[in-house]
């Protein structure tokens, strides 16, 4: 086969898989994340299940790339905005519900990305590496607003998850935990100042 024609069926392959990744995403937000169906992932496609197989090794290797675009969409989604840094406050309550925003789009995803929705799958290497990426670029957006020691770096993610763990629970389609972002982002910056002046 000549490079042009190997470059072909890349193309086409590609946009198969993504044809896939779609369907899937569809079928996550009528059935559930953990509810998934390769028989009916592949009806959507027009394919029968074991033809899947060409595309992806399994499941847990849809998951896999789903759960990869869901940080790739996320890093997207949080380029630009946050505040300049000469108002630190005014940026982590701007990047705190952007995150929220994004976590209320889709509950599939966010189930998938953040919780434990899928019983016996974990992310494998290439796709948890993703959310690694993100999550250096995420400390070093802290970092430019003064955020550097570690364990507030983790209290700050744990703020913005706990916000939206409660929010997809307890009022889905709503803003009732949204609207807490400035609140619980005072707290934050009260607490950071108060390491400050030990």
């Amino acid at each position: 086969m000549t490079a042009v024609g190997s470059s072909a069926v890349a193309r086409r392959r590609h946009r198969r898989t993504e044809e896939i990744l779609a369907a899937a995403w569809t079928l996550a937000e009528r059935d559930g994340i953990a509810s998934l169906s390769l028989r009916d992932l592949a009806a959507a496609v027009g394919m029968r299940a074991p033809s899947l197989y060409e595309y992806f090794d399994g499941k847990d290797a849809i998951h896999d790339a789903m759960f990869a675009q869901g940080w790739a969409a996320l890093r997207s989604h949080m380029e630009g905005r946050t505040a300049p840094t000469d108002d630190p406050t005014a940026a982590l309550i701007q990047g705190t519900e952007a995150f929220l925003d994004f976590c209320a789009a889709s509950l599939p995803r966010y189930q998938l990305m953040f919780t434990r929705a899928v019983p016996g799958w974990e992310p494998g290497e290439s796709a948890y590496a993703v959310s690694q990426s993100y999550y250096a670029t995420f400390a070093a957006d802290l970092a430019a607003v003064g955020v550097v020691d570690p364990a507030d770096v983790d209290l700050f993610a744990a703020i913005g998850a706990g916000l939206a763990a409660q929010q997809a629970a307890n009022d889905p389609g709503g803003d009732r935990y949204r609207r807490l972002a400035p609140a619980a982002i005072a707290m934050f910056v009260h607490h950071l100042e108060e390491g400050q002046e030990q």
